[in-house]
């Protein structure tokens, strides 16, 4: 398993638990406003495993879980025994996912890998490879989370407000998905790092908190278990 970056402490990551946060490289989603594009076009920086070891062994009892994101974890191959191992030491693990690879999912619950997955649903289904491109394909999205479900996993559903979605967009959306433990409605941030084609893009402006907060009173309506994260 490769890392490109790690974050040693988090309370953002995992509801109710001190994380530490690691990204690993590459991903097969390619949205305008992803805020770790260098870790997904440069793999050159890679992070020394002993480093990651000695971290994790070094935290064991002041930290509770290990969170893997990215990038696109799922693409991996060595995905699930690191998972496990990391359990076995007596973390919690977290995954977050595009959900693009539903195998994959079934994989780690199968092996009782992940205790919290977090899934990003990007756009409706109409404009899913609009939003997410290189041939983002929502059906799979839609396959991990019922799996999630019908396994009676514990997880949660994210979405980025960008101001290329409104208000049909999100009411859409949840009506598109299953009955949610928790949906998240994430507010969009400019990133730093950007394509240059993506300009036009990077340029409009974001919603305000205020006015998703607004959207998620008629969020709810379909998807009761929304949370704002402000």
């Amino acid at each position: 398993m490769i890392f490109a970056g790690i974050t040693k402490s988090s309370l953002l990551d995992y509801p109710g638990k001190i994380s530490i946060v690691l990204y690993t490289p590459g991903c097969n989603f390619n949205c305008f406003y992803c805020h770790n594009r260098l870790i997904i076009e440069d793999i050159d920086h890679i992070i020394p495993r002993k480093e990651i070891d000695d971290l994790l062994e070094k935290r064991l009892g002041l930290i509770d879980s290990v969170v893997i994101t990215g990038g696109e974890p799922t693409l991996h191959f060595d995905l699930i025994p690191f998972l496990k191992k990391v359990k076995s030491m007596g973390y919690l693990t977290k995954l977050d996912s595009n959900g693009s690879n539903p195998e994959i999912i079934q994989k780690c619950i199968d092996e009782n890998a992940v205790d919290y997955y977090a899934i990003d649903y990007k756009a409706p289904i109409s404009k899913y490879e609009e939003i997410a491109r290189s041939e983002a394909n929502p059906r799979n999205v839609l396959n991990t989370i019922r799996l999630l479900i019908e396994h009676q996993k514990e997880f949660e559903v994210r979405t980025t407000v960008i101001p290329q979605l409104n208000l049909e967009d999100l009411i859409q959306m949840a009506k598109e998905l299953p009955p949610l433990p928790r949906y998240v409605l994430n507010p969009y941030r400019t990133p730093e790092v950007y394509l240059e084609s993506d300009q036009e893009l990077i340029d409009v402006p974001p919603y305000s908190e205020n006015t998703i907060a607004e959207f998620a009173k008629t969020v709810k309506l379909y998807q009761p278990n929304v949370y704002l994260p402000f």
